[in-house]
């Protein structure tokens, strides 16, 4: 999508018609330049109205991320985090990544957050391809000069699963589960995703980028991209939030949660990750990657992250990503995210 594309979209986004003559003379182009800017994109989950004598209507206007409300939300935590806000990127996790491999030792020791109103390229574990269009979920990416050593870090990914669930809470969301290790589930349908990428030696000091994907209000079009089931905050929300305002109180409680994590790990966050644990107790099937597979019950998460299953052959200790889970009691989709 070209700058110009959404340069227009913004000047579209509330709804009315504008004529091609006066987005043309606003923008001292020419009206085939326009109809060039706004075609195809129905492949982004947008849907224009083209109208002769009228002109074009975005009739599914989304509401753009705002660095400036974003960091009034934030208040008095704003000073200590950078924000950024990209119209298009390929991967927030993997631009922020390239930053701070560039940066190396002389880097920020900022958390910096790199937010994509359009992410193309985005990324979950194992590989898979993160789906999302233009404006209709909130990928994100937070770089953290963790002092602590890459190999402390483990749990991380359901610590950040914690946070989300407290942000959600504090806008009214209930019943957020969650799934190990990267998971935010509602009802079994996927609602986020964690992707967590470390750069440095594993018994030094290393920076994490923590990346996160949040359905917000999923376009038919990107539905229809994701072969599993999912949902979005504009169906389990009582109150649709504020874009900028979810996003802030999300970096409020990572902010939190880090700090916390940074001094104790994930020790501290054992008990209510198995409070919010969508299969606590239950029945689950360990799927591996030389094709084995085990059923136990998942009987809790150890200090380090790893979730404790009781098989027929003892306690299971899972660690490894490569690793995948699911409820004996939940159908398997082909594909996740």
């Amino acid at each position: 999508m070209k700058p110009l594309t959404f340069t227009l979209l913004r000047m579209l986004s509330d709804g009315n018609y504008h004529s091609g003559t006066a987005l043309g003379q606003a923008l001292n182009i020419s009206r085939a330049s326009i109809s060039n800017a706004l075609s195809d994109l129905d492949r982004y989950g947008l849907t224009i109205h083209r109208v002769h004598g009228r002109g074009y209507r975005w009739l599914n206007p989304v509401q753009w991320l705002d660095r400036d409300q974003i960091r009034g939300y934030l208040a008095e935590d704003a000073s200590a985090i950078e924000i950024e806000v990209a119209e298009i990127v390929e991967s927030t996790n993997s631009l922020l990544l390239q930053r701070a491999i560039d940066q190396g030792a002389s880097g920020s020791r900022f958390k910096q957050v790199l937010a994509a109103e359009l992410q193309t390229q985005g990324r979950g574990r194992r590989g898979r391809i993160w789906s999302s269009g233009l404006g209709d979920s909130l990928t994100f990416s937070v770089l953290w000069p963790s002092q602590r050593a890459v190999n402390a870090l483990s749990g991380l990914s359901l610590a950040v699963g914690v946070a989300i669930v407290r942000a959600l809470a504090s806008l009214g969301m209930q019943n957020i589960l969650l799934k190990w290790p990267n998971d935010v589930l509602f009802e079994h349908s996927k609602l986020a995703g964690v992707l967590i990428e470390l750069h440095g030696d594993m018994l030094s000091p290393g920076t994490v980028i923590i990346g996160i994907g949040l359905n917000f209000k999923l376009s038919d079009t990107t539905k229809d991209q994701i072969e599993q089931k999912i949902t979005d905050i504009a169906s389990i929300a009582r109150h649709m939030p504020d874009r900028n305002q979810l996003l802030a109180v999300l970096l409020k409680e990572l902010i939190k949660m880090l700090n916390i994590f940074e001094l104790h790990g994930f020790e501290p966050f054992v008990k209510e990750w198995e409070h919010y644990h969508a299969y606590q107790n239950k029945a689950v099937q360990i799927s591996f990657p030389d094709g084995t597979v085990k059923n136990g019950i998942a009987v809790g998460i150890a200090p380090d992250g790893a979730l404790q299953v009781n098989t027929s052959a003892g306690i299971v200790q899972l660690r490894s990503g490569e690793i995948s889970l699911r409820g004996l009691t939940q159908e398997t989709s082909a594909k996740h995210q």
